[in-house]
């Protein structure tokens, strides 16, 4: 690939493999990433509306990224970092996320029913009214995470840590719990 990438190709979808490409200093809201190649590639951007339909976003940097209204529909996402990243009212339903990082992010309101979350840090992330229904966060860490009105009905919380989390008003309706320490 060439050195110099045209952000105006970007933009328009018309560069598909960006894979290791440091994206971080380019305003990419609105761009057609559909079916992109971005595995580790650094994207600590504006993504505000972007579409990433079928992106495989795996190994990424989207640290403090700005994912309000894009579209994350089929994306491959597993080990991508997304700490203190915003995405309230996100849908992420039925995607894999195992082993990624969202600390500190801010998922208020986000979809995330079925979705695999095993094993990832969701340390001090904001998950109030978050819908988790059915989700996998088996060994996830939510310590410190908050939690009020977030629904976990049907998911699956097998030795998650929830150390100091704030869960005023949680749904847990035939939640497992088995070996999650429930400390606050």
């Amino acid at each position: 690939m060439n050195t110099t990438i045209d952000l105006l190709d970007i933009r328009n979808g018309k560069i598909k493999d960006l894979a290791g490409q440091d994206l971080s200093r380019m305003d990419l809201s609105g761009a057609d990433l559909t079916g992109a190649n971005l595995t580790g590639a650094a994207l600590r951007t504006n993504l505000r509306g972007a579409d990433l339909t079928g992106a495989n976003l795996t190994n990424a940097d989207c640290r403090n990224a700005d994912l309000r209204g894009a579209v994350l529909s089929d994306i491959q996402a597993k080990n991508v970092s997304l700490a203190g990243a915003f995405l309230a009212g996100s849908v992420l339903s039925h995607l894999d996320f195992t082993g990624c990082d969202f600390r500190g992010c801010d998922l208020r309101g986000a979809t995330l029913i079925a979705t695999i979350l095993e094993q990832a840090d969701l340390s001090n992330t904001n998950l109030s009214g978050a819908d988790l229904s059915q989700a996998d966060l088996e060994e996830a860490i939510l310590n410190g995470a908050i939690l009020r009105g977030t629904n976990f009905t049907n998911a699956n919380l097998l030795c998650a840590q929830l150390e100091q989390a704030i869960m005023e008003g949680a749904l847990l309706t035939k939640t497992c719990i088995e070996g999650t320490l429930l400390e606050t």
